[in-house]
């Protein structure tokens, strides 16, 4: 059980810090990256072809306009002024020395744009992003002695691509991250399982076997879990099979040495001294068949913790009276949680049990014994009271294991050292906590939390 204890720890919270998360973004992030690493080397090789292609068609259309001006005859240039701005969106527009210039954006694209549109015209052509305010691709050219503008529209040149760009990267962003979450999936599917699996064997429940295919090392991994749960669901059975048989074995002649006590010629002392004695090895054999016997199923919905206590707390009180002591309880109604009815009265039963056996008061020897529930935040706390002696601060971890007991102030009657064990144990199948320290002003206070649950038919 330490085993499922340590699977249940290790495992469960980890998983809920998010490793689908942690890996998609691992994925996205390294995508992103190869992405933006692309874009660059496309950028950066396509961008002297399109320069080249910008320079090459501006210089053309710049001869070609100044050309057909200069031999066209007077009296045809409106016309054809008028036909070059309708059909071809370009405008010839004089050039004047109060223009208001604005230069080509800096940047080496541009850059390049322009030492390739000199090249083909004249070092004393003029390349400007506007004039006068007015946006567009200016262009400089002289017939004779008279300075003109040749004006493109951006929208002609397809200088607006950025929003195309825009859509190809978001396009290829989206793409990358639907692979990302693909492939973490793919990943984290198997692991998932594991994890609800090895959560459903740390509960004690017969765990749902995991599928014995896909990848290689998946398929090994699930394999051995799967022969890991058989294991131990042999094991326990076998455990189980075992005790009951060792307790037939001993209890059957411990009738017998009974009954031959009571027929026997003895005195009522040693007579009472050897039936202590046999109710001891009675308790031992009892404590061992409960320590073996399963955790029950938990439930889907929480149940009534107070009425559950209630009722323990009404035969719990009349056993306690019969040997002498009182038991009083403050249960807070309304109590709901998710677990096993009767695993929470062996619990509670266990510590009252416990109080009873070693709990007695120095003053008068008697128990006095309290059961206290209530609610606290997201917990409900059962604390179980006495008036004893109490225990070393030392000693307490040390009787959380199994087979160990207190020393001579606790230990008036022997037992097997199990009854804590058994109450750890059957909280953890619930994910419960259990601690003990010291009563005030003296005793011992046995405190189990358990997650609350909402009642059931709401929502």
């Amino acid at each position: 059980m330490t085993f499922l204890r340590r699977i249940r720890h290790d495992v469960r919270p980890r998983l809920r810090l998010g490793l689908f998360s942690r890996s998609f973004l691992l994925i996205a992030f390294l995508m992103l990256v190869s992405l933006g690493a692309w874009l660059q080397i496309v950028f950066n090789i396509e961008e002297g072809p399109r320069a080249s292609q910008l320079a090459q068609r501006i210089a053309t259309t710049v001869s070609i306009t100044r050309s057909a001006l200069v031999y066209a005859p007077p009296a045809m240039r409106p016309a054809l002024l008028l036909d070059l701005a309708t059909q071809e969106s370009l405008r010839v527009q004089p050039r004047e020395h109060t223009d208001v210039l604005e230069p080509l954006p800096h940047t080496t694209y541009w850059t390049n744009v322009s030492g390739k549109i000199r090249d083909r015209l004249g070092s004393q052509t003029a390349i400007m992003w506007s004039v006068n305010q007015v946006p567009g691709i200016w262009i400089s050219f002289q017939i004779n002695d008279e300075m003109y503008w040749l004006v493109f529209d951006r929208d002609q040149l397809r200088l607006t691509t950025g929003r195309e760009w825009l859509g190809w990267v978001t396009a290829s962003l989206l793409l990358a991250l639907l692979g990302a979450a693909i492939s973490v999936r793919f990943i984290n599917q198997p692991l998932a399982q594991l994890a609800k699996v090895a959560q459903q064997l740390a509960r004690g429940e017969t765990p749902t076997p995991l599928p014995e295919k896909g990848p290689g090392e998946i398929r090994d991994m699930n394999i051995a879990f799967n022969r890991m749960a058989r294991d131990l669901r042999q094991n326990e059975a076998d455990r189980e099979i075992m005790l009951a048989g060792i307790s037939h074995d001993l209890r059957t002649p411990l009738a017998r040495i009974r009954l031959e006590i009571e027929m026997g010629h003895m005195t009522d002392e040693a007579r009472q001294a050897i039936d202590d004695d046999l109710a001891q090895i009675n308790h031992s054999i009892g404590q061992l068949m409960e320590y073996a016997r399963p955790a029950g199923q938990v439930p889907e919905a929480g149940i009534d913790v107070s009425r559950v206590l209630q009722d323990l707390f009404e035969r719990e009180r009349s056993h306690t009276e019969s040997q002498g002591g009182d038991l009083t309880a403050s249960i807070q109604p309304g109590l709901q949680a998710r677990i096993s009815a009767n695993d929470l009265k062996r619990i509670v039963s266990n510590l009252i049990e416990n109080a009873r056996r070693y709990g007695r008061s120095a003053d008068d020897g008697r128990a006095h014994i309290n059961l206290a529930a209530h609610q606290s935040g997201n917990q409900l706390t059962i604390e179980v009271r006495d008036r004893g002696t109490g225990i070393p601060q030392t000693d307490i971890q040390r009787l959380l294991r199994p087979f160990a007991r207190g020393e001579s102030a606790r230990t008036g009657v022997s037992g097997a050292g199990l009854g804590l064990s058994i109450v750890e144990r059957l909280l953890g199948q619930v994910g419960g906590k259990f601690t003990l320290a010291p009563n005030t002003p003296c005793g011992l206070l046995a405190r189990i939390e358990i997650p609350k649950a909402r009642p059931q038919g709401k929502t």
